[in-house]
């Protein structure tokens, strides 16, 4: 099987590389800290967290805090499973260069 094998289009994107990037180092992350560390527009983090969690490899959860509607995001055993394949792919074709 090649190395190519195990990149995965899901994670082709900048922005869900590094959502995904995040929450593998964090429990979660809220909308507002996915955004400031990302420098993505609202529409472009909403459209790139639907499409990860399509894959089901993150959870949304909404809930209030106060007043205020606050939306955070992890990662499931699934996302964590396939984010490790694609970045181990990665390396492998960088170091066989």
């Amino acid at each position: 099987m090649s190395i190519i094998n195990n990149i995965n289009k899901v994670f082709d994107h900048r922005i869900r590389l590094g959502i995904m990037s995040v929450l593998m180092v964090n429990e979660y992350a809220d909308f507002n800290t996915l955004k400031e560390l990302l420098g993505a527009t609202d529409g472009n983090l909403a459209s790139h967290t639907k499409a990860l969690e399509k894959a089901e490899y993150i959870t949304i959860e909404k809930q209030f805090i106060g007043r205020k509607p606050n939306t955070r995001y992890s990662t499931t055993k699934l996302g964590e499973v396939e984010f490790k394949k694609h970045i181990d792919a990665l390396e492998k074709l960088i170091h066989k260069q």
